[in-house]
């Protein structure tokens, strides 16, 4: 049974050529499966998921596509992950979710289905649809249940922009490199990766082209690749520090306006990140630095249009500590920078946010946070705020959240 729903999956899967190597994963799957003709206690299937109900209330802007200077609950969230092993060293990983988020989305999607093969600590490899291990969070952002806040940082884990930056089509190849004539040293940690990386036609990065007209169908795809580096400190446990870079290719997709059909080209964008984080007993410190810079042309026949250059800079600071065995608080500060942009309000934002989680059992959470903005640079939209924007808001947000 579980051959068979594995072969429908990929049949479906195999409708855009640019998931063959998802293809290529549910077909190793296959294979091994068949190989093995093991029984799914065998394989030592899981399946694990959580749902969440979120609410936004804004003193003064709506944001996020929701309406939420009356009060908005339209922020919902489902996911199930089902992973296999069908040997020691194989693990095979699906995670579905379907998202509500104002104008943002309202569908399913999948955040990413891989196979793992561990050689061993030193070496492994994952390919499909991976998760791309970049920066601090981007490889746990997916899993609201484990961690404080109800919002990350927005300057560097916009959640409009989630889904592009969560996953690629590609390979990684990863390890722990341990120094054992210096054990004192610590231990480092690798990850490589390349792959193809896409963007939805409903990407927050596209809102200001959808709320002036244009819309880019199929949104966009390219390639990318990127390596990052954690050193974690032997002599000061706890602590780890590091780096990523992300280097995209052309990004490239069909832009409409009107009757209109052009291409929408985003040149070569460069991502690096730096950070650092410190974590034992109930304690939790976390710092990080990430930039974004590159261009993109419109083209709709003629010369060229004049590229147009964007440099997003974000940095955050938080600490976060566990107060009683289910209550948890924590607070950060969120700052974006367009250095491109003009000047004004909507070139820059600064969010100070005060958190809390308390877990009623291992099943059940909730969260609260109160948000102090200035600077309209992220999250808002134009078509919801038509008296203009004002420079600064507050906002409330309140999730809770099932876990299984």
């Amino acid at each position: 049974m579980f051959r068979r729903i594995l072969v429908l999956a990929s049949r479906c899967i195999c409708a855009g050529t640019t998931r063959r190597l998802l293809v290529m994963t549910i077909t190793l799957v296959v294979v091994t499966l068949s190989a093995a003709g093991q029984s799914l206690e065998d394989l030592n299937v899981q399946i694990h998921g959580y749902a969440t109900q979120g609410f936004l209330y804004t003193t003064n802007n709506n944001i996020l596509t929701t309406r939420s200077n009356d009060g908005s609950p339209n922020w919902t969230e489902a996911v199930i992950n089902i992973s296999a092993q069908p040997t020691s060293k194989l693990r095979i990983s699906v995670q579905g979710r379907y998202e509500l988020l104002g104008n943002y989305s309202n569908n399913i999607t999948l955040d990413y289905a891989s196979a793992d093969y561990k050689v061993s600590d030193g070496f492994g490899i994952r390919f499909g649809k991976v998760k791309t291990p970049s920066n601090l969070f981007n490889e746990t952002q997916d899993i609201d249940p484990s961690y404080l806040w109800a919002l990350l940082p927005q300057s560097v884990y916009p959640i409009s922009s989630r889904n592009g930056i969560l996953s690629e089509y590609g390979g990684i190849a990863y390890g722990t490199l341990s120094l054992e004539d210096a054990p004192k040293l610590g231990k480092l940690e690798y990850r490589g990766w390349g792959g193809e990386n896409s963007l939805a036609s409903n990407d927050g990065y596209f809102l200001s082209f959808a709320e002036g007209g244009t819309d880019l169908p199929n949104g966009l795809s390219g390639v990318s690749g990127g390596a990052a580096l954690h050193y974690r400190a032997a002599v000061v446990p706890g602590l780890m520090f590091g780096a990523s870079f992300i280097q995209k290719g052309v990004l490239n997709g069909e832009i409409v306006a009107g009757s209109a059909v052009g291409s929408f080209i985003a040149q070569p964008i460069s991502e690096p990140a730096f950070f650092a984080k410190y974590e034992r007993n109930k304690l939790m410190v976390a710092v990080e630095r990430n930039r974004q810079a590159g261009s993109y042309v419109i083209y709709f026949g003629g010369p060229p249009a004049k590229p147009a250059r964007f440099d997003d800079r974000g940095i955050y600071a938080m600490a976060s500590y566990k107060l009683t065995g289910k209550f948890t608080a924590g607070v950060y500060d969120s700052q974006y920078f367009g250095a491109t942009s003009p000047l004004g309000p909507a070139r820059y934002q600064k969010d100070w946010d005060i958190s809390g989680r308390y877990d009623f059992n291992q099943y059940i959470y909730a969260k609260a946070e109160e948000h102090f903005l200035d600077g309209t640079a992220l999250s808002y939209d134009a078509n919801l705020n038509p008296g203009g924007l004002k420079p600064t808001t507050k906002m409330t947000v309140l999730k809770i959240g099932v876990s299984f």
